[in-house]
C-alpha cells in the first residue's frame, strides 16, 4: 500500500538455555546494554539502534503521508471539543482555595490559588512557562505545605519517569536552593512545613526507599527513613487524610505493608502496622477514635472494613465493621471528621457508600445503564463535603460537591465540548458476550442512535484486562471523532481487571492469564453475533499490559481483526520476566510468574507470550507506538515485536512503529501533542478502513 519499502531489522541471533528449552532471538541486539543510561540521557542510545528506530519512524512518516488530511481533520475536531481554558474546581484548603487551570492555547498546567472569600489569583507554577525550550517536559506532583508558604513540585523532562524535587517560596516566586534529583516524584510534608519525606529510585529504576529532607540542608545528607530489602516491592509516601500520621507503603500487585511515624515528629522511625502476608492486602486510613484498615485478610477476597487502635494497630486487634461480601468489591475509603466514604463495585458498576458516626450508612445514587465515578478528594478532614466525579460514554464528566449531613448534591462544573455535544444523540448500553468457560464477559457500548445496525457498521474494540485495573464506562472525547464517522466504540471488560470483583481478576492473571485473551475474542465474536459488525470490520485496540493483549489475539485470532493499534505493548514477556535488572520484573512476578525460579512459569508464558509467537501467516494491519526512555514497557518490547512480525507474517497488510524518541511511557506530555497522537492511530484506521 506504499512505495517505500519497511524496514528489516538485522538478524543476529543471540541464543539461550533455560529449564532445559533452548530459544534463539534474532533480535536480541535492540536491547541496549546500556539502558540505564539511556534512561538519564537518550543521547546515548547505541548508533545501530537508532538508525533502526529512526528508519521505522521514516517508514511510518511515509506511510501516514497520504493520511495527514485525515490527522489534521481529526487533531482539529478533538481539540475543537477542549475548553482551552479549562480549571478545575477549587478545592479549600484553610485559608485558600487551590485549584489548576489552562490558558488558551496550552499544553500544560498551571496551578494556582485564591484566598478564601474571594481576592485576587496567585499563580503558584506555570507549566507552560516552566516546559519553555524543552522536548518534554511533565509535572509530578505538587503540593503545597501545610503553613501555604511554599510548594514542592517534582519534575521529569524525558520521559523516563526519573523526577527532581524542588521548593518554591509562593510569598516570593523565589525557588529554593533545594533540589531532590533521582527522586520517584512522591512525597509528603510533615506540618512543621519544614520536613519532606519523598521516595528515591535504586539503579533499576524502582522506588525502592524513603529519605527525609529538611528545608536548607544538602539532600546529599538526607537522611533514610526506610530502605525496602525486596526488589519485588515498590514503595510510596503519603499523608493520612487527618494529618495525624505519615505513611509508608511497601506493596507488590498482591501483597502490602504499611509502616506509620507520627506527623509532628517526622524525625520518628517507622513503626509497622503489620506484618506482609503473601497475598494478602491492607491499607490504612485514621479516624478520630483509630484506624480504618480495607483489608482481604483471611479468605476476604472482595475486602472487608477493620478497625484497629492507634497504639496497638496490629492484626490481633483488629474488628470488623464492614463484612466481606462476594461479589462487593471495596476499592478505597475516604475519611472525615464525622463521616467515611466507602467506595465499591458492583457488577462491574461503581457504587459511592456514605458512613456516618453512628455506623447508619446510604448510598448516592444514578440513573444511567453504565456510567464511571470517582472520587474527588479533600485537602480538608473536618466538613461534611466530599467530592465525586460522574460521567457515562455519552454524558460528559460532572463534578459535584455532596453534603454528607443533609444528603444534598451541588453541581459545581459540567465538561464544556465547545464544539457542541448532544447525548440524546448517542446511546451508550451493554452487551454480555458469552465465553467457553461458561462466564459472561460485560462490554459497555456507544455509538450514534443513526449508526446502521445491521452488520455494516466498524468496531473498536478496546481493552486491558490486567492487575486488577477496571476500565471505566466514563466520557471521552476523542473517541467521537470515530462514533461520529460510524463506528461503534466498545470497551471490553476482560477478566484480568476487577469489574466483577476480584475474582475477574484472579481468574486472568498468572496461570489463568489466557482467560484474558479469549474473553476478548469472545467479546468481538459477541458483537458478531448480535448483528452488529462482521468478521473483519473489528479494529482491536490496547495498551501496555493491553498491548500484550494486542499481540495476544493477533497470533490467536487475526482473521477476526482487520487492525491492531498497539500503544508501547508489553509484548517480549517472557524476555522481559527473565530479565531481574528491568525496572518492573521482580514486582510482576505475582503477576505474571516467576520463569526464572519456575519451569512451570516458563512454559505458560511462552505459550502466550507475543513476540515468542509470532508465526508465518496472515496478520491484521497494525499500528504501533513506542517511548525510548520508557521504563515500563522498555522500547526494545515492541522493536522487536515489529521486526518479527515483518520478518514472518505473510500478507501485505500494514505495520507501523512510531517511536517518540523525546517520551517514555505516557506518550507526549503536552495535552495538545497527546491529542495528536490519539489523531495519527484513529488516521491509521480511517486509511485500512
Amino acid at each position: 500500500m506504499t512505495e517505500m519499502k519497511a524496514p528489516m531489522a538485522e538478524i543476529r541471533p543471540h541464543t539461550d538455555t533455560c529449564h532445559g528449552h533452548t530459544r534463539t532471538d534474532n533480535y536480541a541486539w535492540l536491547r541496549d546494554d546500556n539502558w540505564q543510561k539511556v534512561m538519564h540521557d537518550p543521547d546515548v542510545l547505541d548508533d545501530a539502534i537508532r538508525a533502526y528506530l529512526e528508519a521505522e519512524n521514516a517508514y511510518t512518516e511515509t506511510v501516514m503521508a497520504p493520511a495527514q488530511s485525515d490527522v489534521q481533520t481529526l487533531f482539529a475536531e478533538m481539540k475543537a471539543r477542549v475548553n482551552e481554558d479549562d480549571a478545575s474546581v477549587p478545592m479549600d484548603d484553610g485559608p485558600w482555595a487551590y485549584y489548576r487551570r489552562y490558558r488558551d492555547g496550552g499544553q500544560h498546567p498551571i496551578f494556582c490559588r485564591e484566598p478564601q472569600g474571594g481576592g485576587a489569583e496567585q499563580v503558584m507554577l506555570d507549566g507552560d512557562a516552566e516546559a519553555e525550550g524543552q522536548a518534554y517536559f511533565k509535572i509530578g506532583a505538587f503540593d503545597q505545605s501545610p503553613d501555604h508558604k511554599l510548594c514542592a513540585y517534582a519534575v521529569d523532562l524525558n520521559g523516563s519517569e526519573i523526577y527532581a524535587i524542588r521548593f518554591r517560596d509562593l510569598a516570593s516566586g523565589e525557588e529554593l536552593d533545594d533540589v531532590i534529583e533521582n527522586a520517584n516524584g512522591g512525597l509528603a510534608w510533615a506540618p512543621d512545613g519544614r520536613t519532606v519525606l519523598y521516595t528515591v529510585l535504586d539503579d533499576n529504576h524502582r522506588p525502592h526507599a524513603v529519605r527525609r529532607h529538611v528545608l536548607g540542608t544538602d539532600p546529599a545528607d538526607d537522611p533514610w527513613v526506610y530502605k525496602e530489602p525486596d526488589a519485588g516491592f515498590f514503595v510510596g509516601v503519603s499523608l493520612s487524610e487527618s494529618r495525624r500520621f505519615l505513611m509508608i507503603s511497601a506493596h507488590d500487585h498482591q501483597t502490602s505493608e504499611v509502616r506509620i511515624i507520627d506527623a509532628d515528629k517526622p524525625n520518628q522511625a517507622p513503626r509497622l502496622v503489620a506484618e506482609r502476608v503473601v497475598n494478602t492486602e491492607y491499607d490504612l486510613s485514621d479516624t478520630d477514635d483509630g484506624f480504618l484498615i480495607r483489608t482481604n485478610a483471611n479468605g476476604a477476597e472482595d475486602f472487608k472494613v477493620m478497625t484497629a487502635p492507634f497504639d496497638a494497630p496490629g492484626p490481633e486487634n483488629w474488628t470488623e465493621v464492614v463484612a466481606h461480601e462476594p461479589g462487593r468489591l471495596i476499592l478505597g475509603l475516604q475519611i472525615f471528621k464525622n463521616h467515611w466514604v466507602r467506595y465499591e463495585r458492583v457488577n462491574a458498576l461503581p457504587k459511592i457508600i456514605v458512613v456516618g458516626k453512628d455506623r447508619e450508612e446510604h448510598a448516592i445514587t444514578f440513573d444511567e445503564e453504565a456510567f464511571s465515578l470517582g472520587l474527588g478528594g479533600s485537602y480538608e478532614y473536618d466538613t461534611t463535603t466530599m467530592r465525586f466525579t460522574y460521567s457515562s460514554m455519552t454524558t460528559p464528566e460532572q463534578v459535584y460537591d455532596y453534603d454528607m449531613a443533609s444528603r444534598e448534591r451541588t453541581l459545581r462544573k459540567e465538561q464544556e465540548i465547545p464544539s457542541g455535544h448532544d447525548p440524546d444523540g448517542y446511546v451508550t448500553r451493554r452487551l454480555q458476550a458469552p465465553t467457553a468457560d461458561g462466564e459472561t464477559v460485560p462490554v459497555s457500548l456507544l455509538y450514534r442512535k443513526d449508526t446502521p445496525l445491521d452488520g455494516t457498521a466498524p468496531v473498536l474494540l478496546y481493552g486491558y484486562g490486567a492487575y486488577g485495573m477496571a476500565m471505566p464506562s466514563a466520557f471521552s472525547t476523542p473517541r467521537l471523532s470515530l462514533v461520529d464517522r460510524g463506528f461503534v466504540y466498545a470497551i471490553a471488560h476482560v477478566r484480568g481487571g476487577m469489574e466483577k470483583g476480584y475474582r475477574w481478576y484472579r481468574d486472568g492473571r498468572g496461570q489463568h492469564k489466557a482467560n484474558t485473551f479469549g474473553d476478548f475474542i469472545a467479546a468481538g465474536e459477541a458483537l458478531i453475533q448480535s448483528g452488529m459488525t462482521q468478521s473483519g470490520r473489528i479494529a482491536a485496540h490496547g495498551g501496555s499490559a493491553g498491548g500484550m493483549l494486542m499481540g495476544a489475539i493477533a497470533n490467536l485470532r487475526p482473521d477476526l481483526f482487520k487492525a491492531i493499534l498497539a500503544d508501547v505493548p508489553f509484548v517480549d514477556v517472557l524476555n522481559t520476566m527473565l530479565d531481574d535488572t528491568l525496572p518492573l520484573t521482580p514486582p510482576e512476578w505475582p503477576e505474571w510468574g516467576n520463569p526464572i525460579e519456575s519451569s512451570a512459569a516458563y512454559n505458560r508464558i511462552a505459550d502466550y507470550s507475543p513476540y515468542d509467537n509470532v508465526s508465518a501467516q496472515n496478520y491484521p494491519h497494525i499500528f504501533v507506538t513506542a517511548g525510548l526512555t520508557d521504563p515500563r514497557v522498555t522500547y526494545w518490547e515492541p522493536a522487536k515485536w515489529v521486526a518479527r512480525l515483518r520478518a514472518l507474517k505473510t500478507d501485505d497488510h500494514l505495520i507501523c512503529l512510531k517511536t517518540n524518541m523525546d517520551a517514555g511511557h505516557g506518550g507526549a506530555a503536552g495535552r495538545f501533542d497527546r491529542l495528536k497522537e490519539t489523531a495519527e492511530l484513529y488516521a491509521f484506521l480511517l486509511r485500512v478502513f
